[in-house]
């Protein structure tokens, strides 16, 4: 039986489980527990390090085994359970797409003790314009966004989030693992709503569509401070719900939304993938 813990930032969930337990197998460990029909369910799994200095160190495996340089809602789900369960509010946390910093700037009340609202440094974005040749498709214009991890953010005015004549989750897809990006890259489409607000869905490296995403709201953001001429603090806009962004020039990125922690509870190992 392995111990976890289950936090979800916007609806993109993931379970926290303590490095010490991974065994060396976190690909095959992610792949089982992140089963929705067959296990716990998540869209990945936050393996928590701890170290000597009081600092953490987290490793992401996706649903797919895959391993991710970071997530910005992942990171913030630890955050929010090393607040709940060791009442820590101030955290560093390390990853292989950078160190993140993780401030409590509201908790829940007596009855929601669960709830956090947390602000993460989330570095100085890289924004370059690019287009991608799609088979079937033709030239897709958007933008190469480095936050840590890969984005390529598509621009759009449907209402639906359509590009080049197809549905986000068809193009993101397509994109996700074309040629042009050897280790995949997530995919944002964007709707600029006014200059302070965006909306965008995401289809994740390893994962699919997803509710939320704290990287991609980093990147879908900075692309359209940096393109459109969007406002350095904004409010960008998923299916899972809205988080702040505020991008000072030549300072770091901040991000700030939601994150709950759902329960805790330990899960057979049975059937782990090697």
């Amino acid at each position: 039986m392995i111990p976890f813990v289950k936090a979800h930032a916007c609806g993109n969930d993931f379970l926290v489980v303590e490095e010490t337990l991974a065994n060396n197998n976190h690909a095959g460990m992610a792949r089982l527990l992140c089963s929705r029909n067959y296990s716990v369910g998540a869209d990945g799994v936050e393996f928590l390090a701890r170290k000597d200095d009081g600092t953490f160190f987290l490793r992401l495996f996706n649903a797919d085994g895959s391993e991710a340089e970071l997530s910005g809602n992942g990171t913030r789900c630890v955050a929010a359970w090393l607040a709940y369960s060791e009442g820590l509010r101030d955290t560093t946390m390390g990853t292989p797409g950078g160190t993140k910093q993780c401030r409590v700037i509201e908790c829940g009340d007596d009855a929601h003790e669960e709830h956090f609202l947390i602000q993460t440094s989330m570095g100085v974005p890289k924004v370059l314009e690019q287009a991608v040749v799609v088979d079937g498709v033709g030239e897709v214009a958007g933008a190469v966004v480095d936050v840590g991890n890969p984005h390529f953010v598509i621009f759009t005015d449907h209402p639906a989030f359509r590009a080049s004549g197809l549905g986000w989750e068809e193009l993101g897809a397509m994109i996700c693992t074309h040629k042009d990006f050897p280790k995949g890259t997530n995919v944002e489409f964007v709707r600029v709503i006014s200059k302070g607000e965006i909306a965008f869905r995401i289809y994740e490296r390893g994962v699919g569509p997803t509710q939320s995403s704290g990287t991609g709201t980093s990147a879908s953001a900075a692309a359209s401070i940096v393109l459109l001429g969007c406002d350095r603090s904004l409010t960008a806009s998923s299916l899972g719900g809205a988080q702040q962004v505020v991008w000072n020039d030549g300072e770091q990125l901040m991000l700030t939304g939601p994150a709950e922690i759902v329960c805790k509870g330990e899960v057979s190992l049975q059937g782990l993938a090697s």
